[in-house]
């Protein structure tokens, strides 16, 4: 019997099942903030619950906005401490990338809050000896504290390639910022929704309604 035979299914290139696994994990983020905003601009820092994206926890985290072009890791997946080689906590997001990409991500994160937008960035990581070919895509979702104001975000990094020797730092291959637009809300399916419930508590460890969006600017 081949190898196919006994499994029994279709062979999948692994380049491009890794490249759907990162897709997915932006994917499941993006659902489970878009179910929490409703028809609201952003969702509340506090209504955010680690059980609403468990399978993707390993890669998620939170921002705060401590300056007008600079946000630090209030909580953290163990993914972004294995490729800082340390943990990120308390770290600005900007120590992850390479000090000519910095000014471009401050840019990302002013505009991220203030109008507020959705930001989804391609990044290559640097190489070099015990540094294979590294890359990544990260995506930034906007909150709002409690007091009010919107600066806090949800986001995700996922990466296609082994870690090799820490730290990766990232340049910015393509950033694609997308306006957020109230007011229409679109189901999701209950599948796409893994692990939401209506009633869960706030999000207290260490720190889905699918809106429309339009794409405003891509910066090249």
């Amino acid at each position: 019997m081949s190898v196919d035979g006994f499994f029994g299914g279709v062979v999948v290139p692994f380049a491009r099942a890794r490249k759907n696994m990162t897709q997915t994990v932006l994917e499941e983020i993006r659902a489970y903030w878009e179910t929490l905003r409703a028809s609201r601009t952003v969702p509340l820092r506090s209504e955010i619950d680690p059980r609403g994206i468990e399978a993707v926890l390993d890669h998620a985290f939170i921002l705060e906005r401590v300056a007008p072009q600079i946000a630090r890791f209030r909580v953290a997946g163990g993914q972004l401490n294995d490729l800082m080689g340390m943990e990120v906590r308390g770290m600005p997001i900007t120590a992850m990338f390479t000090s000519g990409s910095r000014p471009r991500m401050g840019a990302v994160i002013a505009d991220l809050f203030d109008t507020p937008t959705v930001a989804e960035l391609a990044l290559v990581a640097e190489t070099g000896p015990g540094r294979q070919a590294l890359t990544g895509r990260l995506l930034l979702l906007p909150m709002a504290s409690d007091r009010g104001g919107i600066d806090r975000a949800l986001g995700c990094l996922a990466t296609t390639g082994p870690i090799g020797l820490a730290p990766r730092r990232f340049t910015i291959a393509d950033a694609r910022r997308t306006e957020i637009i109230t007011g229409h809300p679109i189901s999701l399916p209950r599948s796409g929704v893994s692990g939401f419930s209506e009633h869960m508590p706030a999000f207290t460890g260490p720190e889905r309604r699918r809106g429309h969006l339009r794409l405003v600017k891509s910066d090249e």
